[in-house]
């Protein structure tokens, strides 16, 4: 008689033991796999950044047959005497993110600053650029008006800010590596940079990430956007660059002003008017890629 503690179907008790071990393995390599790659997986999504809209903004393009006015004249008097209109860009902006930047671009929407001011510079297939200050509005520059009194942007100095990419055509972005403003305007203690860029696609502008604030976005109107994309530049020859970049390398300031000429548009291309449009429901959030 078999003891009890003995067992009695010995091949059903290594099966048992052989299936016991198969499951095993697999639960280690399921629990390794989950291991190695749920932590890999977290920390490789972006951070969670509040794009909700909070505020909107138009601006309406036209262009000039003729180049503006040479003479000073009021505010109030058109730079262009036969415009054709363009059409309107309805902006979207992330006035939760970057409150400050978004403040001060709808303020100078609001107070008609933007207005009768030049897209001074188009990259064929990237982006073009608008608000540029200057000294007068004689050529279509933005001058900021003393009542305006618009507060000092510190992110600018902020590494958040700069998280947002220009992934795609319609991103509104604050200009900041891209700045061409007159070097005079920048040394004067109540400079504040309103000059921004849209870009136009097709593809992404990885150039400008990390350099410049990403504060918006185009809910209406790529077709302003592709139409502004299209007009055409000034392009220097090779002969030109050569000479600029010698010019450059012995020190002759002539270079770097004769380089704000280039990527100009050889059309009149201005802001004809701008606001901000009051909604219903202010916080949408559009799709980012």
């Amino acid at each position: 008689m078999a003891s009890p503690l003995s067992p009695i179907h010995p091949l059903p008790f290594l099966s048992s033991s052989s299936t016991a071990t198969t499951l095993t393995r697999r639960s280690l390599l399921l629990s390794s796999t989950l291991t190695t790659t749920l932590p890999t997986t977290s920390l490789s999504l972006p951070p969670q950044l509040d794009t909700n809209i909070t505020d909107r903004v138009y601006l309406d393009f036209s262009l000039c047959p003729t180049y503006f006015r040479n003479a000073t004249a009021a505010d109030s008097i058109p730079l262009c005497s036969d415009p054709s209109p363009l059409g309107r860009l309805v902006l979207g902006l992330y006035g939760n993110l970057l409150p400050l930047t978004v403040s001060t671009f709808k303020r100078m929407c609001t107070s008609s600053s933007y207005k009768n001011t030049l897209v001074h510079k188009i990259f064929p297939g990237q982006f073009f650029q608008a608000g540029r200050q200057g000294r007068s509005r004689e050529y279509g520059e933005v001058r900021l008006p003393p009542a305006l009194d618009l507060p000092r942007n510190t992110e600018t100095v902020d590494s958040k800010a700069f998280l947002l990419r220009h992934s795609r055509p319609g991103v509104v972005s604050l200009c900041l590596s891209e700045n061409d403003d007159d070097d005079e305007v920048k040394l004067d203690s109540e400079y504040r940079n309103v000059e921004f860029l849209i870009t136009t696609g097709p593809g992404p502008c990885p150039q400008l990430d990390n350099n410049n604030i990403v504060f918006g976005t185009v809910l209406e109107g790529l077709d302003v956007v592709t139409a502004i994309a299209s007009i055409p530049t000034y392009k220097p020859s090779e002969r030109i660059r050569q000479l600029n970049d010698l010019a450059e390398f012995f020190g002759d300031e002539r270079a770097q002003k004769g380089r704000t000429l280039w990527n100009r548009p050889l059309k009149t291309v201005y802001i004809s008017d701008c606001g901000e449009l009051q909604v219903t429901k202010p916080s949408m959030s559009p799709t980012l890629p």
